[in-house]
């Protein structure tokens, strides 16, 4: 399948042995590690992000009082992650990127679909990450032109990404200690410095702006699901499908739920807020300095998303070319992608005007819309129709049980997704539905539901006892080429 090898960047020392070389391809149980509270960790420091907390200044900006915004946050949070956990459990299923998986509901070329969504969601988002990375660097270093910066932090998310699954789950688990402690002062200083202009801003609930809220804390989580799989498709088949879920959970929950609620209650706080300058007014005012010193030290934590999201990005762009033209899943067809990916980021950072970033933010909405769908059809295929049973070497196989298009899959996302747009919300569209709810977009809930019912109403037709036998000869293919790639490097 590729190479690599047991114990290539095993974790169990807490070092990282060897430049990781697998990419699209299965992870064979020799070579599965890592714990599963690992998984908490790293989607908390992953999710415990400047561009995160942005989030929660939507409630306040509508007139939400912060009580009732922290609320619509903590509710929409935590329904969201729920979707995001439970892609966790199919990767030390499958030992697959999370995205390739979409192969056995949409079929080989059918999947490029939700690919190319995906692809562009993470250039875009980090676009938005070194942009921010980039204000956070030069509160103390206002030196030298943006070309310099961007290229410097993309270079390092590159260095990370290329290292790439090990590294990526140590740097996140160094950082979220000092997350913890730098915000939790921050959140604490917030109040007690803040409290009274935070508790007298807004008009108390207000029905759209509740909803609004709500559905953008859900939304921004569910758009984690593109990837979850692919940073625990290395750990050991039989781990607890409980603890993997319950520790991507909390992770991912407890983060988005705290930083979006800072987001609220800085947004609360000041007339025009924006969230570097706030953080550093709310931190210096406390102790000299120490505004500036949570800025700078968050922006390590941007970096490694920016790594987590060219990782998948590549992880994604090569199963979606694999579709049409076989890829050897080498180390250095990993390197090309993730320079190429980078590259697109530099070039689109560099080239977009500042007055054009809520535009470009539209467009990164209009990509979250189509994944929405994808999720929907692919938790049901796993969990109530398939059960977590796949043939791995027929999702690489155009004629094989899985096909080149599942219409299945394609038909359920397709409508899906055509039911969403009467929710929609953006600059340039609302829909009319969603004008008859105050411009509240729930679109996502839509989406879910019919996504996700119809395909499991289409697949009431599949013989699925006609899989099993693929499925063990499968299996038995997959670990037999595991012990003849050990032999070969003996």
């Amino acid at each position: 399948m590729s190479e690599g090898g047991p114990g290539n960047y095993a974790q169990r020392s807490g070092r990282i042995r060897n430049i990781e070389v697998r990419s699209i391809d299965y992870v064979p149980l020799s070579e599965r590690h890592g714990k599963v509270w690992h998984q908490g960790p790293f989607w908390f420091t992953g999710n415990f992000v400047l561009v995160t907390a942005l989030t929660g200044f939507i409630g306040p900006s509508l007139g939400l009082s912060v009580g009732w915004a922290v609320l619509a946050i903590v509710l929409g949070a935590c329904f969201g992650t729920f979707f995001m956990a439970f892609h966790a459990n199919q990767g030390p299923r499958l030992g697959l990127p999370q995205m390739i998986q979409s192969r056995a509901q949409f079929g080989l070329q059918g999947a490029v679909i939700p690919f190319a969504a995906t692809v562009f969601i993470y250039i875009g988002f980090n676009v938005f990450d070194v942009i921010v990375a980039t204000d956070a660097f030069q509160t103390v270093l206002p030196v030298g032109p943006d070309w310099i910066w961007y290229s410097l932090l993309i270079g390092l998310a590159v260095l990370i990404a290329i290292v790439g699954y090990d590294l990526l789950h140590l740097v996140q688990r160094w950082l979220s200690p000092l997350l913890i402690a730098m915000f939790a002062v921050l959140t604490i200083a917030t109040l007690v410095l803040y409290g009274d202009a935070i508790f007298e801003h807004g008009r108390g609930f207000i029905w759209t702006g509740f909803l609004t809220q709500f559905s953008a804390a859900a939304g921004y989580q569910v758009s984690y699901a593109v990837y979850v799989s692919d940073y625990s498709r290395y750990l050991p088949e039989n781990v607890s499908a409980p603890g993997v879920i319950s520790w991507t959970y909390l992770g991912a929950a407890g983060s988005a739920a705290w930083l979006m609620s800072l987001g609220a209650l800085l947004a609360s706080a000041f007339p025009n807020p924006d969230i570097i300058s706030s953080i550093q007014q709310v931190g210096n005012e406390l102790v000299p300095g120490l505004g500036t010193f949570v800025v700078v030290a968050s922006a390590p934590a941007l970096v490694t998303i920016m790594g987590v999201n060219v990782y998948g990005a590549m992880l994604t762009g090569a199963s979606a070319v694999d579709a049409f033209r076989p890829v050897t899943p080498t180390l250095r067809v990993r390197i090309i992608g993730i320079v190429a990916i980078s590259l697109v980021v530099l070039v689109i950072a560099l080239s977009i005007p500042s007055q054009y970033l809520d535009s470009f933010n539209t467009f990164v909405l209009l990509m979250l819309y189509f994944l929405v769908p994808w999720t929907a059809v692919n938790l049901v295929d796993f969990y109530l129709v398939r059960h977590g049973h796949y043939a791995i070497t027929e999702i690489y196989n155009p004629d094989g049980i899985y096909g080149r298009w599942g219409w299945r899959g394609m038909i359920a996302y397709i409508v899906g997704f055509a039911a969403m747009v009467p929710f929609f919300v953006t600059s340039f569209y609302t829909g009319p539905i969603a004008s008859m709810l105050g411009g509240a977009d729930i679109s996502f809930a839509v989406g879910l539901l019919v996504s996700g019912l119809l395909y499991f109403a289409f697949t009431r037709s599949l013989d699925l006892s006609r899989e099993m036998p693929v499925i063990e000869t499968s299996r038995r293919q997959l670990e037999e080429t595991a012990a003849v790639e050990g032999r070969t490097r003996q």
